[in-house]
């Protein structure tokens, strides 16, 4: 069974999350599953300098009412998404093609190593240009 990690915010839930978490379903298949690791609302208020519009609660009942998503768990250990990983032992991490300029390695405190050692495929799947919680943001002003 193909089971598929994918972490982050999802503040105003938008398109370009459902696009992400479609892809997730794809890789998964009709056998796996999909676990979206939630950033805590103090994490994000460190890591971003302000917090999200959405408390943890309100966007763990929008992703868990996604028919993309099947279980999400708490980012339990902040920038060492190790914890969290772990926590699930997933096949295949999933995220935007837009971290593949970024060190998303840094980012999520793993090397490529650790994740050989631990079985796990490391996947891009294409970003949704021009709609981000950012963007949102900026319309709303």
């Amino acid at each position: 069974m193909n089971l598929v990690y994918t972490g982050g915010t999802f503040d105003l839930f938008h398109s370009g999350h459902v696009n992400l978490l479609r892809q997730c379903k794809a890789i998964a298949g009709s056998s796996g599953k999909v676990v979206v690791s939630l950033n805590s609302d103090e994490f994000i208020t460190s890591y971003k300098g302000a917090p999200p519009v959405c408390s943890y609660e309100e966007r763990e009942i929008v992703l868990r009412s996604c028919r993309f998503v099947d279980d999400v768990i708490p980012n339990i250990g902040g920038s060492d998404s190790k914890i969290a990983i772990l926590q699930i032992s997933p096949s295949h991490i999933v995220i935007g093609s837009d971290w593949e300029k970024r060190d998303y390695y840094s980012q999520m405190n793993f090397t490529k190593e650790w994740l050989s050692d631990n079985q796990i495929e490391l996947l891009y799947v294409p970003y949704t240009a021009n709609i981000s919680t950012t963007e949102l943001k900026k319309r709303l002003k």
